[in-house]
């Protein structure tokens, strides 16, 4: 099964994103965890806080999918994904997806037993969702 990790600035955006994707995708079933925040509590995210919860993710998944939010939360994850081994790096992917939607189509994707790339996909898919319409 395919990890998602939700990467922000905050550690309460990250944990409520995490657990909106986690609940949406059957039952909390799909690994799904939230990274937010700098090392002391405040806004941001320092790539020891991302390299850990990837590596967690990385020992029970077949690979992670990263959801970052903006900015330094995505420069965090690139930097974490290039601490990996290059065997490892392959497991990895960050998406440029909206955090919350991007995170749960992922998880739904990941819930029904698809492959990175897919799961991928699913993510980036968020970006087209329509919420105008009635």
């Amino acid at each position: 099964m395919i990890g998602v990790l939700v990467a922000s600035h905050s550690e309460e955006a990250a944990s409520g994103i995490a657990k909106i994707a986690k609940e949406m995708s059957g039952q909390g079933n799909v690994p799904v965890v939230g990274v937010g925040g700098n090392e002391s509590g405040g806004l941001g995210l320092s790539v020891p806080k991302v390299y850990r919860a990837l590596m967690a993710l990385l020992e029970r998944c077949d690979g992670v999918l990263i959801v970052p939010d903006i900015g330094s939360s995505v420069l965090a994850s690139r930097a974490a994904v290039d601490m990996l081994t290059p065997e490892v790096m392959d497991k990895v992917a960050i998406a440029n997806a909206p955090i919350l939607e991007g995170a749960m189509l992922a998880a739904i994707e990941s819930f029904i037993g698809s492959d990175l790339a897919a799961v991928l996909d699913a993510a980036k898919e968020a970006k087209n969702l329509d919420k105008s319409e009635r």
